[in-house]
């Protein structure tokens, strides 16, 4: 019985001390105000956009026509990256900034990346003006709906087509645009309107090729001319087993830095595309 009261006690100071503390906690710290769990209508929430696709049946031609178009547009955006390289004078650019970093023995200097981001502005300030063309001529008119798609089409492929006719001009010793005219059987070829860019680009990439290799050999001389000079030497000095690309590289680096080799090959450059657009 005196344990039972005892416990009732223990329990009963217990309830009073913790209901004092809640009150005196009540609104800690001073100056606070009491929680509540209403929502303030005043807050909106993110609107999130209501996102529907549908998949429907075409009703007419003109509907069929215009999903095939569609189609073909994204494909050739999904390709317009090899195109973009392929039809412009990054392909030459790329190839003989690979070929002068060949020459000089570099392997990880400059970076690969880094010739590439060269060589893509290098090629943006070259075509800019092609460009321009291209937009004020065809993707201006077509999203303000004064022009087709094909004619939008028609438009582009003009300004592309004199670039590379325009240095197509140059001699290379190999025809490459009458050997594929040839091959596609295109018999009467009296203005730039009747070469198709099927028959054109693989023309262009040839000559391309072609034109980037032979800058790439005219680079090499002076620095094969070099490595031969420094391994006679080690020969005639009995150090056949040091490399003599380690002696070398040192001295064709001093030369191209102080001939200002990159100043010299990017005017080349520029010089090389740019004087066939009258420039």
């Amino acid at each position: 019985m005196k344990k039972s009261i005892f416990l009732l006690i223990v329990i009963f100071l217990c309830s009073f001390v913790s209901f004092a503390q809640t009150s005196q906690n009540r609104n800690f710290p001073r100056g606070s105000t009491d929680g509540t769990t209403e929502r303030n209508m005043d807050i909106r929430g993110i609107d999130i956009p209501n996102v529907d696709i549908r998949i429907t049946r075409p009703e007419s031609g003109g509907e069929v026509a215009f999903s095939l178009q569609v189609l073909l547009l994204l494909t050739i955006l999904s390709l317009a990256p090899s195109i973009l390289i392929l039809t412009t004078c990054f392909l030459r650019f790329s190839i003989v900034l690979d070929f002068i970093k060949r020459a000089l023995s570099l392997q990880q200097v400059p970076p690969t990346s880094v010739l590439n981001g060269i060589a893509l502005f290098m090629t943006l300030f070259v075509m800019w003006p092609v460009f321009s063309q291209i937009y004020t001529k065809s993707f201006k008119p077509l999203g303000e709906g004064q022009i087709s798609i094909e004619q939008a089409y028609r438009e582009a492929e003009k300004p592309l087509k004199t670039f590379m006719m325009s240095q197509m001009n140059t001699s290379t010793g190999i025809d490459y645009l009458g050997t594929f005219t040839s091959l596609a059987k295109i018999d009467k070829v009296e203005t730039l309107n009747d070469i198709p860019l099927y028959v054109m680009i693989p023309s262009y990439i040839l000559h391309e090729l072609t034109v980037a290799f032979k800058i790439g050999i005219i680079l090499y001389i002076p620095f094969i001319v070099i490595d031969m000079v420094v391994a006679s030497i080690l020969m005639s000095m009995g150090m056949m087993m040091l490399p003599p690309v380690q002696i070398s590289m040192p001295f064709k680096l001093m030369l191209f830095v102080l001939v200002d080799g990159w100043g010299l090959l990017t005017q080349q450059l520029f010089a090389s595309v740019m004087q066939n657009l009258g420039f």
